[in-house]
């Protein structure tokens, strides 16, 4: 998933450059008194509010463990991207549909400046492909190579896959206000206006619908990525004194952090013959059952020294191939 510092120059970026892009629109929106520039506006309004609630749940993320905490406060930024998601979903798309439909059921006033809306519209787009590339960019930095939509769609840090449907959508709805705000000024029909409106309102609405569905997938507690958890049983598996991994459960629970639990059978033989040339030592000096005694109660414990090992050297393993994997609880079935 993309570094903290990355997400958190990405959502920066996107609330400096939505707060001018905001002005802008309003702006043109008094000049104009086009309904899609004010769709337009509310849309970039409601995503500087987003974004701001993002950068909170970024900062929060950022707190230390503690006793009330033991796992940190990593899942802190989904709280936020979802109540970020569900703003989008009613302010930036109920309010934009409802302004289109109440534009198409009363007269509303002609629309006028098509110079501004022109000119505001340029500027705005220029500003807001800016802010995605910058977020694009954070994406791909943290894939490592991975196919873009895919790691998207399941890994990235859902506080920069909100900027970057944000500012996609942003884009889009600018191209949907133009060709709005060009077929009302060629047909003449204010419709026209209140169309691209509700058009960009839906569009809203159904980025916010898949970033609740994102993050609420994220609070309930997703398993890691399934190429993860390929990565996981092959570690597992190629280690010789594991015989069979009994049950393997995952869980995210920040953008860097993975918890995994399993319950392994161990291979007895493969532990012994780690302990093989002690044994035929030990062998040759028993001459009583007390000495055999007191080798079976040595070696019992040495057994579990040896187990304990090999849980802490599959752990290691795991950390230096998956860094992500903080939290492990391997236990021997």
């Amino acid at each position: 998933m993309a570094g903290p510092e990355s997400s958190k120059a990405a959502v920066i970026t996107a609330i400096v450059g939505n707060a001018c892009v905001m002005c802008a629109k309003f702006v043109a929106f008094f000049a104009t008194g086009s309904g899609a520039i004010l769709s337009e506006a509310i849309h970039t309004f409601a995503d500087l509010l987003n974004q701001i609630l993002l950068l909170v749940g970024i900062k929060r993320s950022a707190n230390d463990a503690n006793e009330d905490y033991a796992y940190g406060y990593g899942a802190e930024r989904y709280v936020w991207a979802l109540i970020s998601a569900v703003g989008i979903f009613f302010l930036g798309c109920g309010v934009t549909v409802y302004h289109g439909i109440s534009s198409l059921l009363h007269e509303t006033a002609p629309v006028s400046g098509y110079g501004w809306a022109v000119g505001v519209l340029v500027v705005s787009f220029l500003i807001e492909f800016y802010v995605l590339s910058v977020a694009v960019r954070a994406v791909r930095k943290s894939s490592a190579g991975q196919p873009f939509f895919a790691y998207l769609r399941k890994e990235a840090d859902p506080a920069v896959v909100a900027v970057v449907l944000e500012d996609a959508a942003a884009c889009l709805g600018i191209v949907i206000a133009f060709a709005a705000i060009g077929l009302t000024w060629f047909t003449g029909h204010q419709y026209w206006d209140a169309i691209g409106s509700i058009t960009i309102g839906v569009l809203l609405g159904c980025i916010a619908c898949w970033l609740i569905q994102r993050n609420r997938s994220l609070l309930v507690g997703e398993s890691v990525p399934p190429h993860i958890r390929r990565q996981l049983l092959e570690i597992l598996n190629e280690n010789p004194t594991v015989e069979e991994v009994v049950d393997l459960r995952t869980r995210i629970l920040d953008t860097s952090t993975y918890r995994i639990k399993a319950d392994i059978h161990f291979d007895g033989s493969a532990l012994a013959r780690q302990k093989q040339h002690e044994l035929h030592a030990e062998y040759e000096n028993i001459s009583s059952y007390e000495e055999f005694e007191s080798f079976a109660i040595r070696y019992a414990d040495e057994i579990v020294d040896l187990l304990a090992d090999e849980v802490d050297k599959i752990e290691r393993n795991i950390r230096k191939q998956i860094p992500q994997a903080e939290h492990m609880d391997l236990e021997a079935d």
